[in-house]
Parts: structure tokens; C-alpha cells; sequence
């Protein structure tokens, strides 16, 4: 158990989910600062962070490494089909099991969740634990966050559309890409200057990026709790979202475990495949949460993903902790011989 919660810690579970806890409750008990007619500007404020926040990620984006990790085709195909088709694939064919307008609500939120791009941290921390292919995790998770500019609002597009809502998909592209695809190509064209002073301040950067998700964290649930969104949600419902979301993270994981023995993948390449290919950012889905949606509809939207999250987490950790023992010990055995 101490080794899980260590690897757990590592991959920012502890100290970080609890600060989003404590976001949502001070969104509850004060929801004043975060509201739209605030003279705080707090939500503004957060849309500048996260331009940053992406900045710095491009900073420490290296071309070379981009380009190296391009040789693995099947690899990343597998990974990136997994992440934009098979897990939006798999909510459709539950949403008839959604039926009434909250219910339906829900299942956006979820169908969100499941067209979101990879994460990187988290996902570079289990393939790193459970030694596997560390560059090529390096590389899907970086290509993943770039790609989900594009695939996550024409998913979106299509879902509200069928469902007679109006979706203009070229203004939400428009404002990621101001938000996000700018700031994180101008960091890769600054990589060889300042590269090296992304890496030697990582943790600090890294603190700033968590502080920025939990400001978008905190305003979009002042406006959710201000017009009482989540009147019609219980502890019944938040169990049964959490089961949903385990259920979700273990039946991608054991088909993309299954996958990459059809294909012959080695070891290395199973491992990066299964943690890259199962897990979804909640970086990405507070950034485009507040796009995509209007300000009382993001808090909901984010709620799936914010379980997710955590979950997602804590079953890696426990799965990463437990390939690496199985490594640790085919090492001893041939020590031994």
C-alpha cells in the first residue's frame, strides 16, 4: 500500500486532488469571485494561465524528439485510435441508457470526457514505473494535446449538432488555437534557447500549471453552483459516475493490453500503448470545457473528467507498480542464472 501511495504522490494524486476538492467546496460556499459579473475577472485571468501554462509546455518540447519519435507508426496509430475513436465509440453505445434531459446533460459530460486527447504527465510517470517505451509515451502524449485541438471540437460539433443545438466549430478551433496551439508552437521554436530553462525549473512550472486548472476548476463551478446545476445530483449518482468511470479505464486498458498482443507489440511498446492509449487529461479538459460550453454548463462538463482523473490514477499506479515487481523479478532470476 506504501509503494502505491508513493507512486500515486508522484503522479500528482494527492496534494492536487485535494486542492480541487477544496476548489469545488470554496465554489460552493463562495461563489461570488468566480461568477461572470465579478469585478475580479477571475475567468479571464484563467484564459491568460493557460496560454502559459501551454507555452511552457511547447518550451519543453524538443523538435529532434518529435521527429525521432515518428518511426513507430503502429505504435502511435494505435494509441491515437484508442484515445479519439474507440473511447467516443464506446459512449455512443451507451448514451440509449441516458434518457431525460438530466440524464442527457451526463452523458455529454461523459461523451466530452471520452473525446479528450491523452495526458502527458501522468501517463510518461506509469510507462517510466512500469518500464516501458519512454520516449515513444513521450511523443504520443505530446502529439495527443495537439491533435485534441482539432478532434475534440469535431466530436463535440457532431454530438450537439445531432442533438438540434447550434456548434460553430470554426470559432471554437479559432480560440484553442489561440489558446493553446500558438503558445505551444512558440515554445517549440524557443526550445533551443530557453529549452534548458524550462527543464531546470520543471517543478516550478509544473506548480503553475496546477494553479491555473484549479483557478478554471473554481470559476466554472461558482457559475455551475450559481444557477444550481447540481441540484439534481446525490451521492447515489457521484457512486455510480465513479464506477462507470473505473469500469471505462479497465475495459479500454484489458482491450489495448489485448490489441498489442494481436500485433506483436514487444513488451516496451505494450506498456507505453496501454497507459498512453487509456488515459485522458483534465489539462486539456479545462481549457476546452470553457470554450465549448457556457459558464454554468463547464462546471458540470468537467465532472466526469475530474473523477476520471482520479481514478484513472490510482488504478495505473496500482497496474505500474505491479509490472514493475514482475520486471524487478525476471531481472533476479537471470542474476541468479
Amino acid at each position: 500500500m506504501r509503494k502505491i501511495l508513493d507512486t500515486a504522490k508522484k503522479a500528482g494524486l494527492d496534494g492536487f486532488m485535494l486542492a480541487l476538492l477544496t476548489m469545488i467546496l470554496l465554489a460552493w460556499l463562495w461563489p461570488q469571485p468566480g461568477m461572470k459579473d465579478s469585478p475580479l475577472h477571475l475567468a479571464t485571468v484563467s484564459t491568460y494561465a493557460v496560454s502559459v501554462v501551454f507555452f511552457f509546455y511547447g518550451l519543453r518540447l524538443s523538435p529532434e524528439k518529435l521527429r525521432a519519435g515518428l518511426v513507430n507508426w503502429k505504435l502511435h496509430v494505435m494509441i491515437h485510435l484508442s484515445t479519439f475513436v474507440l473511447f467516443p465509440l464506446l459512449a455512443l453505445v451507451f448514451r440509449p441508457f441516458f434518457e431525460g434531459e438530466e440524464s442527457r446533460n451526463m452523458w455529454l459530460a461523459i461523451f466530452f470526457l471520452t473525446a479528450l486527447p491523452s495526458t502527458v504527465s501522468s501517463s510518461v510517470v506509469m510507462v517510466s514505473i512500469a518500464h516501458g517505451n519512454i520516449p515513444a509515451a513521450i511523443f504520443n502524449a505530446s502529439i495527443s494535446s495537439l491533435i485534441g485541438v482539432f478532434i475534440t471540437p469535431l466530436w463535440m460539433g457532431w454530438v450537439l449538432e445531432a442533438g438540434s443545438g447550434h456548434f460553430d466549430l470554426l470559432s471554437v478551433v479559432g480560440k484553442l488555437a489561440m489558446q493553446v496551439l500558438i503558445p505551444v508552437f512558440a515554445g517549440i521554436a524557443l526550445n533551443s534557447r530557453w529549452g534548458h530553462f524550462a527543464e531546470r525549473n520543471k517543478k516550478y512550472i509544473r506548480y503553475f500549471d496546477q494553479s491555473s486548472i484549479l483557478l478554471i476548476v473554481y470559476t466554472s463551478f461558482c457559475e455551475s453552483f450559481g444557477e444550481d446545476l447540481f441540484s439534481s445530483l446525490g451521492i447515489k449518482e457521484i457512486v455510480f459516475l465513479g464506477i462507470g468511470m473505473i469500469a471505462l479505464f479497465l475495459g479500454v486498458y484489458f482491450l489495448l493490453t489485448f490489441i498489442g498482443g494481436l500485433l506483436h507489440f514487444n513488451r516496451e511498446d505494450r506498456v507505453t500503448a496501454v497507459f498512453c492509449g487509456s488515459k485522458k487529461s483534465l489539462v486539456q479538459g479545462a481549457v476546452m470545457s470553457k470554450v465549448l460550453f457556457s459558464g454554468a454548463e463547464a462546471g458540470l462538463m468537467l465532472l466526469p473528467i475530474m473523477v476520471y482523473h482520479a481514478l484513472q490514477l490510482i488504478a495505473a499506479s496500482m497496474i505500474a507498480q505491479r509490472m514493475a515487481r514482475q520486471v524487478e523479478a525476471a531481472e533476479s532470476v537471470l542474476l541468479k542464472k
